[in-house]
C-alpha cells in the first residue's frame, strides 16, 4: 500500500495476561480492544472507542462484565473475538463511507502480529483485511527522531518529545481508563507528525503475510543466523502450512518452513524456519511453548547452516520440479522398483466416489523418483497436484494397490523433497570404513568373496514387534532347519529393530527351498531370499569382518581353518615391539564357523557400527544346548580411543580374568603411549 491513507485507526489491545514487551507471549486471551479514528486530511481527532471481550466459555456474570458498559455509551460488551471484530469493523470503517481508505496504526508491533493474528488463527477466524496491514508508531516517530532505539521507545517518551505539556494535560481526562489515556496519547502523537514542522506522511505500512510461499534454497545461498529457528514437539503429520499457522503474524521468508527428517527418511518432529528478519524472529521465539492443538511447541535459535543442511539443495532436476508455484506435493513411499511414470499416472487417475479421478500436475513432469546414486529406485516418489482439492482427493488413495504392493501417500513440502534428494544421492550404499590402523597391514576386502555357500536366510520386512517365535512360527517346518541359535535379529542405530533378520540353515538347499515356500508370505509382507554367511556378516557387521567369536550361541563345532600365515613383515615387526611378534606369530584359531575370515587376526574398531546380537528364543526346547569350546583369543589394535570409549568397545562381551586392558604397569604401554592395546579374551560370550 503505497497510497495516501485518509483514516488511521490508533489500537490498543489488552489480554488476561503479559503486557508491555511481552505483550501476547503467554498464550491468553485478548480481552480489550479500544481504538480512535484520526483523520489525516483534516488533521481532527474522533471518539475514542472500547469494546470488552467476553471469553466464550466463562462463569463471569453480565453485571460484573456490563458495569463500564452502562456508564459509558461508547463502551461495549461482546462475546467472542469475532464479535469483537465485527464491532470495529461496523464502528469504524463501516460509518465512513466507501471508497474511504483506513489503516490500523499501533505501538509496536506486538499488538497486531503477537495478539489478534495467532489468536484469530487459534480459532480458525479471518481477519478483515484491514488487520493485514499497519503502521507501527514507533518506527513512524523514528524517522524524524534516528537516534532513539526503536525497542525502548514508549508512548510516554514520545508524547514528552512533541507534545506540548498544556496539549498533553489537555486531552488527557483523568475518567477515563489507562488504556484509553494511552490511545489518546498515541492520536495526539500522530497529530504532531502530522503538523508542522514534521509534516510526516503514513505511507508503506507494515504487512503481514496471508499465505505461505513454497520454494526452493539453494546451498549456496547466504542465511542470516539471526533469522532462523528450530520448533521441536510438531505432531508427526503437520505440514509447512501447519508451521505457517502456528507463526500466524510474523512473515516466514519464501520457502522458509522445512521439515526435519529421522535417519529412516520420516518425519521427526522438528522444522527449521527461517523469517524475513530478526526483528520476526525475535518475537517467534516469544511462542515457546505455545500450542498447536494439544501439543506445545518449543522453539529454539538456529544459525543458517542448519536451516541449508535441513533445505538447501544443488539438484537441478530438484529445481526443475519445484519451479512450477502454487502446486501441492504428494509424497507415495513402498513404490514397486519397477514402477513407471504411466503406471503411477493411472494409480491416480482411476477411481470411484470419494476415491474419484484426481488428475497429476504436468503429467509425467509431475512425477519426480527418488533414486539412489547408481541409478537404482529408492521406492520414493514426489507428484504434483494443481490444487489443495485435487491433492486431499489423492491422499484418500492411502494404501491402495500398485501392482502387488500398497503405497503409503504423505502431504510433502519443497524442502522435503530436497531433504530426501540429498540424503538418497549423497549417502554411500556401504558406509567407508575407517582408515587402516597400520599401514603395513594388507588391505581387507569389504565384499563378501563370490561363489559362497549360500545356506542362510535374509527376512525383509518384518514388523519392527516380531520376536524369535514369531519368525519361528512364520518358517513353519523349515524351523528344525535352523542351525542352534542362528537366528540374528538386526537392530538400528538406537538398537531398535530394523524389520531385518539372518537365519543360519543346516544346508544350502533347505535355505533355498524356505525361501521358495515362505517368499512373500504375509507377517507384513515379508521378502525372503537366501544368502552366504559372508553377505549376513558384512550387514551384522556394519561392512567388517567381525571379531573371531567363539560363542555357543553361534559357532557350533563343524568347521575349522587352514594354518595362519604372517601378516606383518618382520622389519615391521620392530616398530611395534613386543605386541609385533605376536603378530609374526599370530595364534590359530580353533574350530568355528565359516564366515569368520581365516587370513586376518588384527581387526578394526567396529564399535561405529551397529551388529545385531545374536537371537534365542525365549522358551526352551527349540534347540539341543551345544558343547562349549574353549578357544585361543587374538589382539584388536584401536588406535587413540580413550579409555571410556575402550570400555564401550567390549561392551555386551564378557572375558576372562587374565585378559582385559593393557594398562600404564603393563610391559607394551612403554610402546604404545596412547595405551589402546586391547587382549582379545579367550572366550566371548553375546547378550
Amino acid at each position: 500500500m503505497t497510497a495516501q491513507v485518509d483514516y488511521l485507526a490508533v489500537l490498543f489491545t489488552t489480554t488476561s495476561g503479559a503486557s508491555g514487551d511481552l505483550l501476547g507471549s503467554d498464550e491468553t486471551e485478548l480481552e480489550q480492544l479500544v481504538w480512535q479514528l484520526v483523520d489525516l486530511k483534516n488533521k481532527k481527532l474522533g471518539k475514542v472507542n472500547e469494546v470488552l471481550i467476553r471469553p466464550e466459555h466463562s462463569d463471569l456474570t453480565e453485571d460484573c462484565l456490563g458495569e463500564r458498559e452502562d456508564s459509558e455509551e461508547s463502551v461495549s460488551t461482546v462475546t467472542g473475538l469475532e464479535n469483537a471484530i465485527n464491532q470495529v469493523q461496523t464502528v469504524s470503517v463501516g460509518s465512513l463511507g466507501a471508497g474511504t481508505s483506513v489503516c490500523v496504526c499501533t505501538d509496536g508491533q506486538l499488538h497486531i502480529r503477537q495478539v489478534l493474528h495467532p489468536e484469530a488463527a487459534g480459532k480458525n477466524l479471518a481477519l478483515p483485511e484491514c488487520f493485514n496491514s499497519f503502521f507501527d508508531l514507533r518506527k513512524e516517530f523514528r524517522k524524524h527522531f534516528p537516534s532513539v532505539d526503536t525497542k525502548s521507545l514508549e508512548v510516554q517518551y514520545m508524547a514528552e518529545c512533541i507534545l506540548t505539556t498544556e496539549k498533553h494535560s489537555k486531552d488527557t481526562p483523568s475518567k477515563d481508563t489507562h488504556t484509553a489515556l494511552q490511545v489518546q496519547t498515541m492520536a495526539n502523537i500522530v497529530l504532531a507528525l502530522l503538523l508542522e514542522p514534521l509534516c510526516h506522511t503514513f505511507s508503506n505500512p507494515e504487512r503481514v503475510t496471508e499465505k505461505f510461499e513454497s520454494g526452493t534454497c539453494s546451498k549456496m545461498e547466504r542465511v542470516c543466523d539471526n533469522t532462523v529457528i528450530r520448533a521441536r514437539g510438531l505432531p508427526w503429520q503437520s505440514s509447512d502450512q501447519d508451521i505457517a499457522r502456528f507463526f500466524r503474524g510474523l512473515n516466514i521468508a519464501k520457502g522458509g518452513a522445512a521439515l526435519c527428517l529421522n535417519a529412516q527418511g520420516r518425519r521427526n518432529g522438528e522444522a527449521m524456519v527461517r523469517f524475513i528478519s530478526e526483528e520476526h524472529r525475535d518475537m517467534a521465539l516469544q511462542r515457546h511453548k505455545h500450542h498447536m492443538g494439544n501439543r506445545y511447541i518449543e522453539v529454539y535459535k538456529a544459525t543458517g547452516e542448519d536451516f541449508l543442511k535441513i533445505a538447501g539443495g544443488t539438484s537441478s532436476e530438484v529445481a526443475l520440479f519445484l519451479s512450477r508455484e502454487d502446486q501441492v506435493i504428494v509424497r507415495m513411499r513402498g513404490l514397486p522398483f519397477t514402477a513407471t511414470p504411466d503406471q503411477v499416472l493411472a494409480f491416480f487417475s482411476q477411481g470411484e466416489g470419494p476415491k474419484e479421478a484426481c488428475p497429476v500436475s504436468g503429467d509425467k513432469d509431475g512425477i519426480l523418483f527418488v533414486r539412489f546414486p547408481d541409478g537404482r529406485p529408492t521406492g520414493d516418489a514426489f507428484v504434483l497436484f494443481a490444487s489443495e482439492e485435487h491433492a486431499q482427493c489423492a491422499l484418500r488413495k492411502h494404501k491402495d494397490i500398485l501392482g502387488k504392493r500398497y503405497i503409503e501417500l504423505f502431504k510433502s513440502t519443497a524442502a522435503e523433497v530436497q531433504q530426501v534428494l540429498n540424503r538418497y544421492t549423497s549417502a554411500p550404499l556401504i558406509p567407508v570404513a575407517p582408515a587402516p590402523l597400520v599401514s603395513m597391514l594388507p588391505s581387507v576386502s569389504l565384499l563378501p568373496s563370490p561363489g559362497g555357500v549360500r545356506d542362510c536366510l535374509r527376512l525383509r520386512g518384518l514388523p519392527y514387534t516380531a520376536t524369535i517365535e514369531d519368525i519361528l512360527a512364520f518358517l513353519g517346518e523349515y524351523t528344525h532347519d535352523i542351525r542352534p541359535h542362528g537366528v540374528h535379529m538386526v537392530v538400528n542405530q538406537q538398537g531398535r529393530p530394523s524389520g531385518d533378520c539372518f537365519i543360519q540353515m543346516r544346508s544350502a538347499e533347505r535355505a533355498f527351498s524356505a525361501s521358495q515356500r515362505v517368499h512373500k508370505q504375509v507377517i507384513r509382507y515379508v521378502e525372503v531370499f537366501p544368502c552366504s554367511a559372508e553377505e549376513m556378516g558384512l550387514v551384522l557387521m556394519g561392512g567388517l569382518s567381525p571379531p573371531p567369536c567363539k560363542s555357543r550361541r553361534l559357532s557350533p563345532p563343524s568347521y575349522s581353518f587352514p594354518p595362519i600365515p604372517s601378516i606383518m613383515p618382520a622389519e615391521a615387526a620392530g616398530l611395534f615391539p613386543p605386541i609385533g611378534q605376536v603378530l609374526l606369530s599370530p595364534r590359530p584359531l580353533g574350530p568355528g564357523h565359516a564366515y569368520y575370515p581365516a587370513s586376518t587376526q588384527l581387526y578394526m574398531n567396529y564399535t561405529a557400527y551397529y551388529p545385531s546380537p545374536p537371537g534365542s528364543p525365549n522358551t526352551i526346547g527349540y534347540y539341543p544346548s551345544p558343547t562349549p569350546l574353549p578357544s585361543p583369543g587374538g589382539v584388536v589394535r584401536m588406535h587413540g580411543l580413550a579409555y571410556k570409549e575402550l570400555l564401550n568397545t567390549i561392551q555386551g562381551y564378557q572375558y576372562a580374568t587374565e585378559d582385559g586392558l593393557v594398562h600404564a604397569h603393563a610391559n607394551m604401554h612403554d610402546h604404545d603411549p596412547s595405551r589402546t592395546l586391547l587382549t582379545q579374551p579367550k572366550e566371548w560370550v553375546c547378550f
